[in-house]
């Protein structure tokens, strides 16, 4: 699976690092960071698609293949 992360769409909610803080950490301003390359394993899909779900600003955008 692709992720893209939008760092103009986030508010720092920071529940995708909540969910999956091996894939996603928050700047000094709160705003996401992509921890890994935009590919990320497949045993971390779900923990994507949770941090998307939750993500109040829609910040993150995962791409299927």
């Amino acid at each position: 699976m692709r992720v893209v992360v939008d760092r103009g769409r986030c508010i720092g909610a920071g529940q995708c690092v909540y969910v999956a803080p091996e894939i996603f950490d928050q700047d000094d301003d709160g705003l996401v960071i992509l921890l890994k390359e935009d590919v990320v394993k497949d045993s971390d899909t779900e923990d994507v698609r949770q941090a998307e779900i939750l993500c109040p600003a829609r910040a993150i955008i995962p791409a299927r293949r």
